[in-house]
């Protein structure tokens, strides 16, 4: 099904926000990012506007580099090695002070007064996973497990993206916009947008006011990597990849010569999950450490065998946000899944503070709906918290429909009303 809007109009840089009559423009005015998070039941009577600034079509990763001008950094700007260092004072990464009007955000990198972070300043329309690949590039760490997350950089200020243990707040620095209500550009301090679960200020009471224009995030050259969510260490084991003092140790055959000798106590000896496994006195002789680019690739192919490709089958990513409920109510939930599977039955869950967080993919599944279909809408069948588009033509009305019968059916099961992420326009 095609929707249509009363008017579309493209922001490709800061000034032609200045340059618009807001009051002339059909209402309401709708900042739409790369539209991965949305679903249009029908035609949008007002505005939609998409904030294209640091790209243009087609160009993907090549206009990342070129919005940064040439340098030592893959030809995208002063690089890590080169960067000089100064203040941060009242800004960060380069957009410009709270009471500028003028506008012209300042893309590139900027070192942290602390020595270990860098800071880069990314313009909102390019694409977040082309910022993860450069910074993985780059060996920088802090979204190498965001990758392959559809949307723009813009939007993941906003939605507070996240994914196997990293949300977008964990590494924002700052964010330049344009406030509509005020008439200027300003800075506005990631502390100040309560963040929360998939949720911040820009989605409540700042709805509709601010429109991002560059976002700054801050990246380590320090190793920090999160491997324990959503199976990210065991599918590095699964590549022969084991952690050592020295960080991550593959088999020799796959990173022959790329590190240094593993001198290790131990040796041909380590513990897996648990498991000893025995190693040749030549395979634990080769090292390499943990590198953000390692981790990305191993994410992204996680990712990739459980969602579809929006580019052959349409959906809007995960659906439902995941409950997070207390501790007596988990505990009904866990009475109920050994009622159903056995007295062993573990139910997958998170520990959120002193609540909990159970994975609303596994409760859908338990209910029967993984491949379930409703017309062309269907509960997609290696993710059950996707719904897909799976005949291409599937209306708003049967994706509707079915999100109901999983919602009705959770809720009688588990006494939990699940909440869709995707936003209904």
């Amino acid at each position: 099904m095609r929707v249509r809007c009363a008017l579309y109009v493209e922001i490709t840089e800061e000034a032609d926000l200045l340059s618009l009559d807001w009051d002339a423009l059909p209402q309401p005015v709708m900042v739409l990012g790369g539209g991965s998070n949305l679903l249009f039941t029908g035609d949008f009577p007002g505005t939609v506007l998409h904030v294209g600034i640091g790209v243009e079509s087609g160009m993907g990763m090549d206009q990342v580099q070129r919005v940064f001008g040439p340098g030592s950094l893959l030809g995208a700007g002063p690089g890590p090695g080169s960067v000089v260092p100064r203040p941060l004072g009242g800004t960060v990464g380069g957009p410009g002070p709270k009471d500028e009007i003028e506008p012209g955000p300042k893309s590139g990198w900027t070192r942290s007064t602390d020595g270990k972070d860098l800071l880069i300043t990314v313009p909102a329309g390019v694409v977040f996973d082309d910022f993860c690949a450069l910074a993985a590039e780059e060996g920088l760490w802090g979204p190498e497990n965001l990758s392959l997350i559809p949307g723009e950089c813009g939007a993941s200020a906003v939605q507070n993206i996240g994914a196997y243990g990293v949300e977008a707040k964990d590494i924002l620095a700052g964010i330049r916009a344009y406030d509509r209500q005020e008439g200027r550009f300003v800075d506005i301090d990631p502390a100040d947008c309560q963040y929360g679960y998939r949720t911040s200020r820009f989605k409540t009471e700042w709805k509709g006011r601010f429109v991002i224009t560059a976002v700054t995030y801050r990246l380590s050259k320090e190793p920090r990597p999160i491997l324990d969510y959503g199976g990210v260490r065991k599918a590095l084991e699964a590549q022969g990849v084991r952690e050592t003092a020295q960080g991550a140790c593959p088999p020799p055959d796959k990173y022959r010569g790329r590190g240094p000798l593993d001198t290790s106590p131990g040796g041909t000896k380590e513990t897996m999950g648990g498991a000893e496994a025995e190693r040749s006195e030549a395979e634990s002789r080769w090292a390499v450490s943990l590198t953000p680019q390692l981790i990305r690739d191993t994410i992204i192919d996680i990712r990739r065998k459980k969602l579809p490709d929006p580019e052959e089958i349409g959906s809007a990513g995960s659906f439902f946000y995941n409950p997070v409920i207390d501790r007596e109510h988990f505990e009904r939930i866990v009475a109920i899944a050994k009622a159903d599977n056995g007295p062993d039955y573990a139910v997958p869950h998170y520990e959120v503070g002193d609540r909990i967080k159970v994975p609303a993919a596994w409760m859908i599944e338990q209910c029967g709906f993984k491949g379930r279909r409703l017309g062309g809408a269907q509960v997609y069948q290696n993710q059950p918290l996707v719904i897909v588009n799976a005949s291409g033509e599937a209306s708003p009305e049967e994706i509707i429909g079915l999100e109901k019968q999983v919602i009705d059916s959770i809720a009688a099961k588990y006494g939990i009303t699940l909440h869709p992420e995707v936003e209904h326009v």
